[in-house]
């Protein structure tokens, strides 16, 4: 029997830069003089991917999978939260069709590393690279990112239910 169920998920993080963390962008640690704070290591591309990927199947966000309130997921690297949620969707029945993320930030210039952020994002959610697509803008200079003061990611998930 085929089913042609698909799901859509949307996901988006944010978090500011700032000096004393590492630049870390789908699971790849870039030179810069600051970085993303927050709990885990502030991975907004792997956060978007991961929201997106919960919200298709039904599962929240990664706020309540993963709270920022337990020790637990303290300066986690954000491909073992997407590793994990993996883990769920399989338990859900359900596979990934396609990931389309953009990522928001005015630098560095992150465009020399987009094929090994594919590579670990694949890699780990165990899907073909062709099925990742990372895209990177700037917002021109405008707003908190414009200046500087963070970063931020969209991405857009398709999945199907595994038969």
């Amino acid at each position: 029997m085929v089913n042609d169920v698909m799901k859509i998920g949307f996901g988006y993080d944010v978090h500011p830069l700032v000096s004393g963390r590492k630049l870390v962008l789908g699971g790849v640690e870039i030179p810069f003089a600051r970085g993303l704070n927050g709990h885990s290591d502030a991975d907004v591309l792997a956060h978007a991917i991961g929201d997106a990927l919960l919200g298709a199947a039904g599962l929240g966000d990664i706020g309540r999978m993963f709270p920022d309130t337990s020790p637990l997921y303290k300066d986690i690297s954000s491909l073992l939260i997407l590793e994990k949620i993996k883990d769920e969707l399989r338990g859900k029945n359900l596979k990934i069709g396609n990931i389309d993320a953009s990522v928001v930030i005015e630098e560095p210039k992150i465009s020399p590393y987009v094929e090994t952020m594919q590579a670990n994002i694949s890699k780990v959610l165990e899907i073909f690279r062709e099925a990742v697509n990372i895209k990177a803008t700037t917002q021109e200079k405008l707003g908190f990112l414009g200046k500087g003061q963070g970063a931020a990611a969209f991405a857009v998930v398709l999945l199907n239910e595994d038969s």
